[in-house]
Formats: C-alpha cells, structure tokens, sequence
C-alpha cells in the first residue's frame, strides 16, 4: 500500500525541499542593498499618495462582489457549450433557467442602483 504512495510523497516532498532551498540561497547569495526608494510601495507606476491603510468605499466592494457573481456565469457557460450536443433540448432548457435567473438578478442589482458609481 505504501509503496503506491511512494512516488507521490517523494515528488512533494523534492518539491518543498526545492522551495526552501530556492529561498535559502536567494537570501544568501542575493545582493542586498535597501533603500529609500526600493522600499518605497509601487503602485503601478505612480508615486504613492496617502497611507496603505486607506479606506475604500463600499460601492467599490459592492461592484468586485457583483462583479465576480456575474462573472462565474462564464465557469458554468464554457463546459455547457462544450456538452451541448449531448445534453441536447434539456440542457438547453436548463441552462435558459440559469441564464434568466441572472438576468432577474441584474435587473434587481440594477434597478436597487448598486451598479450607480457616484
């Protein structure tokens, strides 16, 4: 029994042994040389203004929520395109349900103004 799991253990653990070694001898060889500006925050190019610890509006939560609820259609659109033929009228049927129910969604999303950016 053990030995069918052998190949496994050995594989994860060559690679955990990769990653400490990886991350020992970049801390040992790796030039070091902090500065001002090299610990400074990046921000996609832009000087940093203001505190890491600013706070964000809940509509910009609200939308990244929304967002992702309305993305993951996408998950479930890919593998029922690609089972179309086999699925045939009832997953059709089935994935119209699921497509009205997120349009219900939207539209009450919509009309409750949490897609209102002001």
């Amino acid at each position: 029994m053990l030995g069918a799991y052998l190949p496994i253990l050995l594989m994860v653990l060559v690679a955990v042994l990769f990653g400490l070694a990886s991350l020992v001898f970049s801390s040992l060889i790796g030039p070091k040389k902090p500065s001002k500006l090299k610990l400074q925050p990046y921000e996609s190019g832009c000087d940093p203004v203001g505190t890491a610890r600013e706070r964000f509006s809940i509509k910009f939560y609200m939308i990244a929520m929304l967002f992702i609820l309305f993305d993951i259609e996408a998950v479930f659109l890919y593998p029922w395109a690609i089972l179309y033929k086999k699925l045939g009228v009832f997953g059709l049927a089935e994935m119209g349900v699921f497509i009205v129910i997120l349009f219900v969604g939207y539209i009450y999303v919509w009309k409750k103004g949490a897609l209102e950016w002001e």
